[in-house]
């Protein structure tokens, strides 16, 4: 049966996958959600001894369902193919009783690229299905990720052209780096003044400029988005959880239908939201922990029921989770409102006009399947420093985050489930913060110099990512006021 997307901020309107994806986002501001959450319909063991490509077939196919069998297996193959490091695409590594969902391996070093992969060819499958003229411009902020990742999807491909907003002094070296060193005559690169939500919310404004909107139809474009608001990018999300689990089958690490953890270090709140989207599939997962930085706003979110965003903006060592406007927590707000728009719509004014909202007592009782805490600075460097002293393992800021949290879960509920640990990134990706908290001797090193340390004491080879942009030059160094993005956008496409 079809599946249909309504937005999160008015009834009707309803849209196929693929004029959804086209979209990004829609026009009334809200996210497109799926009218119902499809159950699995393959067996757990059926689909333990699925490939990764296969398992993604078997997921995306319950929520692109105006995509044909062809269409979406050819994405697909395109997508998850020697781009990726390791065959098994998202491996799993037990350590310190946690198993690590290494979600790191394709050419990005991050987990954006298990959906900005595909999105691609997503999209310009989705253009030619719904008659597209007009060349499509994807507008992407980041908070240091999902830009490299979309960069390097959108590259050269026919059809498109991609604009990335960064924060300048808000990403590590090696993030910037990766995405200044971008090729492709339609790459665009802009750092702003200021902070991931200035460059996230100048992005969302410029979506809603419907005087913007007319003029680029003019001009022959469109905006489209790569961001997790992007239901094109949520959907091959959900798809590593339920691999996960069914590897975690196929090992005798569980039986059938036994319930396990996730961890998931959230900034976006994307990444978590797919789990959640997993779970509601039937996927057998108990607690979703939300794991968060200093910038706890989701921590103090699940424990009071308040959303408060009127706070400092801490810049940590785990930079993608630096955010205080998590964006695709609209999308779970909209589910715990029993699916009203209204409703949701009235909160998510409240945040935009007075910075918090504060959800109903009933909605509370709809979020009892998640957990939330966070991490200091000093913790994160501890829990890097202490498993790969107990174990030789070495992870990166953001998954120690989650790490950590796990432990504090463990220590509070005594729950000892079998958990995975969504990894986010390769510790290659921040060998300062990594390398210093494993031993202070490095902080004297260059960050090149970091990354071949790194691959000594870890016996892991240096990523193709990073040596590419040993001696890379410079080819993007354009920097903005977050007040000329859209200036930026138009001197880009020259109109």
């Amino acid at each position: 049966m079809d599946i249909l997307y309504n937005s999160t901020r008015t009834k009707g309107n309803q849209v196929k996958a693929s004029e959804a994806i086209l979209k990004g986002l829609s026009e009334d501001g809200g996210l497109f959600v799926p009218e119902r959450i499809p159950a699995l319909d393959k067996s757990f063991r059926e689909l333990s001894e699925m490939t990764y490509g296969q398992t993604a077939y078997e997921v995306m196919k319950l929520y692109l369902t105006d995509f044909t069998k062809d269409e979406l297996l050819d994405c697909i193959a395109k997508a998850y193919d020697e781009k990726f490091d390791t065959d098994e695409i998202a491996p799993l590594v037990e350590a310190d009783g946690a198993h690590y969902l290494e979600l790191f391996h394709g050419a990005t070093i991050a987990f954006k690229d298990m959906a900005l992969s595909i999105l691609p060819h997503l999209l310009t499958v989705s253009a030619k299905k719904n008659h597209v003229k007009n060349e499509i411009v994807i507008l992407t902020a980041t908070s240091g990720d999902t830009g490299k990742a979309a960069l390097a999807g959108f590259a050269n491909v026919e059809g498109t052209r991609i604009i990335v907003f960064y924060p300048k002094n808000g990403v590590s070296p090696i993030q910037e780096k990766q995405m200044v060193t971008q090729k492709g005559k339609n790459t665009y690169v802009v750092g702003i003044h200021g902070n991931f939500d200035d460059a996230q919310n100048g992005v969302k404004n410029i979506f809603g400029d419907k005087e913007l909107a007319a003029y680029m139809d003019e001009k022959g474009f469109q905006f489209s988005s790569a961001n997790s608001i992007n239901i094109g990018r949520l959907v091959p999300q959900i798809v590593y959880y339920v691999y996960a689990y069914t590897k975690l089958l196929k090992k005798g690490r569980i039986r059938d239908g036994e319930k396990i953890n996730v961890v998931v270090p959230t900034g976006n709140f994307g990444n978590i939201l797919a789990a959640f989207y997993a779970k509601q599939m039937g996927l057998p997962i108990d607690k979703l922990v939300c794991a968060s930085n200093e910038n706890k706003v989701l921590y103090d979110f699940f424990r009071t029921g308040t959303y408060n965003r009127n706070r400092e903006f801490v810049l940590t060592s785990s930079p993608s989770m630096d955010i205080l406007i998590s964006s695709n927590l609209e999308r779970l707000i909209y589910h715990i409102t029993g699916n009203d728009p209204e409703k949701n719509k009235e909160l998510m004014e409240k945040l935009k006009e007075g910075g918090s909202y504060t959800i109903t007592e009933e909605m509370r009782s709809k979020l009892c399947g998640f957990y939330g805490n966070y991490a200091s600075e000093e913790e994160t460097a501890e829990r890097i420093h202490g498993l790969y002293q107990d174990t030789g393992y070495v992870i990166d800021t953001h998954t120690a985050v989650a790490s950590c949290v796990f432990g504090k879960y463990k220590k509070d509920t005594g729950d000892g489930k079998v958990t995975v640990i969504a990894s986010t990134a390769s510790p290659y990706k921040f060998t300062r913060s990594v390398m210093e908290a494993i031993d202070s001797k490095y902080a004297k090193m260059g960050d090149f110099e970091l990354a071949d340390a790194l691959s000594e004491i870890s016996g892991v080879r240096i990523p193709k990512a990073i040596e590419e942009i040993r001696t890379a030059p410079v080819l993007h160094d354009h920097i903005c006021e977050k007040t000329e993005m859209k200036k930026m956008i138009t001197d880009f496409l020259g109109i």
